[in-house]
């Protein structure tokens, strides 16, 4: 059994300029309302740690493998709760070139496991709408100076 998220935004700007938002994990305590740290180094085959808070929800702390980095297009990583098979998440963030200035942003996640059926995503897709929407936000502002590793 499986559970999905899926949302999509359109951002005024080029893959390059959202992914630059997007991958400044640093700032993230700064503007992110669902996502609050992302540390580590953010890699394939890297395990990082990322503490969220989906809307109406206490926080919670991962530490979940990344599984794609591709800049300007994909980031994805998969994490357990407890141990794999329990609850798992794969979270990606999609970027495509829409090639008339504009590229949309997928942001998604599919749980799967046996405490699935417990699991109730509309906090958690309204995090991802909120933190969609601040992203945009902040690109399309055009001011966003990215901080060096």
């Amino acid at each position: 059994m499986l559970k999905e998220i899926k949302t999509q935004i359109v951002i005024n700007a080029s893959p390059s300029e959202v992914w630059s938002v997007l991958t400044d994990f640093k700032r993230y305590p700064d503007w992110n309302p669902f996502i609050l740290h992302i540390e580590g180094d953010v890699k394939e085959g890297s395990r990082i740690k990322i503490r969220i808070q989906p809307s109406g929800s206490k926080a919670m702390t991962f530490k979940p493998r990344v599984l794609k980095m591709e800049p300007n297009q994909e980031l994805r990583w998969f994490g357990s709760l407890i141990c794999k098979g329990l609850f798992d998440g794969e979270h990606c963030f999609e970027l495509i070139d829409n090639h008339n200035g504009t590229t949309t942003f997928i942001h998604s996640e599919r749980f799967s496991g046996i405490f699935l059926g417990l699991f109730h995503t509309n906090n958690t897709k309204i995090g991802f709408e909120l933190m969609n929407n601040k992203l945009k936000e902040l690109v399309e502002a055009r001011g966003w100076k990215a901080t060096t590793a």
